[in-house]
Protein backbone atom coordinates (compact mmCIF):
# COMPACT_ATOMS: atom_id res chain seq x y z
CA UNK A 1 0.00 0.00 0.00
CA UNK A 2 2.91 2.34 -0.22
CA UNK A 3 4.56 4.29 -3.00
CA UNK A 4 7.70 5.17 -1.76
CA UNK A 5 9.19 4.54 1.59
CA UNK A 6 8.27 8.82 2.72
CA UNK A 7 5.01 6.91 2.31
CA UNK A 8 5.32 4.04 5.17
CA UNK A 9 4.29 3.84 8.46
CA UNK A 10 3.92 2.39 11.61
CA UNK A 11 0.41 0.90 11.19
CA UNK A 12 0.98 0.46 7.12
CA UNK A 13 3.96 -2.31 8.28
CA UNK A 14 2.06 -3.63 11.07
CA UNK A 15 -0.36 -4.47 8.92
CA UNK A 16 1.83 -6.15 6.19
CA UNK A 17 3.53 -8.12 8.65
CA UNK A 18 -0.14 -9.41 10.53
CA UNK A 19 -0.74 -10.23 6.73
CA UNK A 20 2.03 -12.24 5.91
CA UNK A 21 1.87 -14.43 9.56
CA UNK A 22 -1.95 -14.31 8.98
CA UNK A 23 -1.36 -16.24 5.81
CA UNK A 24 0.84 -18.38 7.68
CA UNK A 25 -1.18 -19.62 10.25
CA UNK A 26 -3.91 -20.46 7.44
CA UNK A 27 -1.24 -22.93 5.74
CA UNK A 28 -0.63 -24.35 9.01
CA UNK A 29 -3.85 -25.12 9.37
CA UNK A 30 -4.56 -26.50 6.28
CA UNK A 31 -1.56 -28.70 6.67
CA UNK A 32 -2.83 -30.02 9.89
CA UNK A 33 -5.55 -31.90 8.36
CA UNK A 34 -3.35 -33.49 5.84
CA UNK A 35 -2.41 -36.95 6.63
CA UNK A 36 0.82 -37.66 4.78
CA UNK A 37 2.73 -34.14 3.84
CA UNK A 38 2.02 -32.78 7.18
CA UNK A 39 4.92 -31.84 8.14
CA UNK A 40 8.15 -31.14 6.37
CA UNK A 41 10.44 -32.17 9.34
CA UNK A 42 11.65 -35.31 11.03
CA UNK A 43 12.83 -34.68 14.71
CA UNK A 44 14.12 -37.88 14.98
CA UNK A 45 14.26 -40.14 18.51
CA UNK A 46 14.98 -38.63 22.01
CA UNK A 47 18.04 -41.06 21.69
CA UNK A 48 19.08 -40.22 18.33
CA UNK A 49 18.48 -36.32 18.28
CA UNK A 50 21.54 -36.17 15.27
CA UNK A 51 19.36 -38.41 13.15
CA UNK A 52 16.52 -35.08 12.67
CA UNK A 53 15.94 -34.54 9.40
CA UNK A 54 14.33 -32.12 6.72
CA UNK A 55 12.16 -33.41 3.97
CA UNK A 56 10.86 -30.70 1.64
CA UNK A 57 7.13 -31.21 0.89
CA UNK A 58 8.21 -31.26 -3.34
CA UNK A 59 10.18 -34.19 -2.75
CA UNK A 60 7.51 -35.78 -1.01
CA UNK A 61 5.10 -35.18 -2.85
CA UNK A 62 7.25 -36.83 -6.35
CA UNK A 63 8.36 -39.44 -4.35
CA UNK A 64 4.76 -40.52 -3.13
CA UNK A 65 4.10 -39.46 -6.86
CA UNK A 66 6.66 -42.28 -8.26
CA UNK A 67 6.04 -44.64 -5.81
CA UNK A 68 6.85 -48.22 -7.11
CA UNK A 69 4.55 -50.07 -4.88
CA UNK A 70 1.43 -47.53 -5.76
CA UNK A 71 -0.68 -47.13 -2.85
CA UNK A 72 -3.27 -45.09 -3.31
CA UNK A 73 -2.08 -41.53 -2.51
CA UNK A 74 -3.59 -40.02 0.38
CA UNK A 75 -3.04 -36.61 0.15
CA UNK A 76 -3.20 -36.29 -3.66
CA UNK A 77 -6.14 -36.79 -5.65
CA UNK A 78 -6.51 -37.50 -9.29
CA UNK A 79 -8.27 -35.45 -11.40
CA UNK A 80 -9.94 -36.99 -13.95
CA UNK A 81 -9.67 -35.99 -17.61
CA UNK A 82 -10.91 -38.51 -20.34
CA UNK A 83 -13.71 -40.90 -20.13
CA UNK A 84 -11.67 -43.77 -19.55
CA UNK A 85 -10.54 -42.26 -15.75
CA UNK A 86 -14.19 -40.54 -15.40
CA UNK A 87 -15.93 -43.87 -15.47
CA UNK A 88 -12.78 -45.47 -13.20
CA UNK A 89 -13.25 -43.20 -10.57
CA UNK A 90 -17.52 -43.41 -10.92
CA UNK A 91 -17.13 -46.94 -10.63
CA UNK A 92 -14.83 -46.87 -7.31
CA UNK A 93 -17.39 -45.76 -5.59
CA UNK A 94 -19.72 -48.99 -5.89
CA UNK A 95 -16.67 -51.74 -7.02
CA UNK A 96 -13.19 -52.44 -5.73
CA UNK A 97 -11.60 -50.89 -8.96
CA UNK A 98 -8.23 -49.02 -8.59
CA UNK A 99 -8.56 -45.29 -8.62
CA UNK A 100 -6.13 -43.90 -11.57
CA UNK A 101 -2.50 -42.82 -9.94
CA UNK A 102 -0.92 -39.27 -10.58
CA UNK A 103 2.62 -42.02 -11.99
CA UNK A 104 0.51 -43.65 -14.79
CA UNK A 105 0.71 -40.70 -17.18
CA UNK A 106 3.56 -40.11 -18.73
CA UNK A 107 3.75 -36.78 -18.26
CA UNK A 108 3.86 -34.90 -14.92
CA UNK A 109 2.88 -31.19 -14.46
CA UNK A 110 3.59 -29.96 -11.09
CA UNK A 111 2.40 -26.32 -10.38
CA UNK A 112 3.71 -24.83 -7.56
CA UNK A 113 2.76 -21.57 -6.22
CA UNK A 114 5.43 -19.26 -5.59
CA UNK A 115 7.53 -20.67 -7.86
CA UNK A 116 10.53 -23.22 -7.54
CA UNK A 117 14.18 -22.84 -7.20
CA UNK A 118 17.28 -24.07 -9.37
CA UNK A 119 17.67 -26.77 -6.47
CA UNK A 120 14.34 -27.72 -6.77
CA UNK A 121 13.94 -28.14 -10.55
CA UNK A 122 16.92 -30.33 -10.23
CA UNK A 123 16.27 -32.76 -7.33
CA UNK A 124 12.76 -33.30 -9.18
CA UNK A 125 14.14 -34.03 -12.33
CA UNK A 126 16.55 -36.15 -10.34
CA UNK A 127 14.00 -38.28 -8.77
CA UNK A 128 11.93 -38.65 -11.22
CA UNK A 129 14.64 -40.31 -13.46
CA UNK A 130 15.98 -42.36 -10.90
CA UNK A 131 12.79 -43.81 -9.56
CA UNK A 132 9.86 -43.23 -12.95
CA UNK A 133 12.51 -43.45 -16.09
CA UNK A 134 10.36 -42.42 -19.22
CA UNK A 135 8.17 -39.82 -17.49
CA UNK A 136 8.71 -36.06 -18.18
Amino acid sequence: GCDSSLNLTSQKATDAVDGIFQSLRDIARVRMHMKQFNSIYNPGSHNHQASASYKPLLKQVVEEICNPDRPDPVDIEHISSGLTDLLKTGFSMFMKVNRPHPGDHPLLIIFMVGGVSVSEVKMVKDLVATRKPGTQ
